[in-house]
């Protein structure tokens, strides 16, 4: 939970510990929010989700290599991609929490908030089991077959282009596609 590489059990308890949480709060969200809250719940949660994939593209660009102590963290990726590195669980939950559900939580109410950031966490997850499968994964959809041809990309370049692991959508946008 606290560090860049872990074991086998530290590694899987990341993606438990957001599966819990998402399914918790996808279970708890429409018991415990008022009625009229359910439909803008639902749409935000789906906006938090699709929202994800810009998300995971500027961090993946901007942050993982442009940012200091980050870059060098995520150098270790580059240089050991079969490594199981990834971001502490404690690092990314805090970050979903400070930057998603506070600001919305201010800029809207508690449900809503609760909502988005069950969106961003499920489009996290998805990120995170998807980023796993281009590394560790024998692909057998073409969807994954062209994650994996992308992400190789990716790594063959020196980060220099295909950020976007879930989807090459936003790197044809800012023109870092190959």
């Amino acid at each position: 939970m606290f560090a860049l590489e872990h074991g086998k059990v530290g590694y899987w308890a990341d993606f438990g510990i957001y599966a819990v949480c998402i399914g918790g709060s996808s279970i708890g969200l429409p018991l415990l929010a008022p009625r009229s809250q359910w439909l803008a719940m639902g749409v935000v949660a789906a906006i938090g989700l699709a929202g994800w994939s810009l998300v995971e593209y500027a961090i993946h660009r901007y942050v993982l290599h442009g940012l200091e102590p980050f870059r060098s963290w995520h150098a270790s990726h580059h240089q050991r991609p079969m490594d199981l590195i990834s971001s502490p669980t404690l690092l990314s939950a805090t970050s979903i929490a400070v930057l998603v559900f506070a600001p919305a939580a201010l800029l809207a109410d508690r449900w809503i908030a609760a909502a988005l950031t069950t969106g961003v966490a499920a489009g996290y997850l998805g990120y995170a089991l998807c980023h796993h499968g281009t590394h560790h994964w024998r692909a057998r959809s073409g969807w994954l077959k062209e994650r994996k041809r992308w992400h190789a990309i990716h790594h063959r370049r020196g980060g220099a282009a295909c950020y976007g692991v879930t989807t090459s959508f936003w790197d044809h946008v800012f023109g870092s596609a190959p």
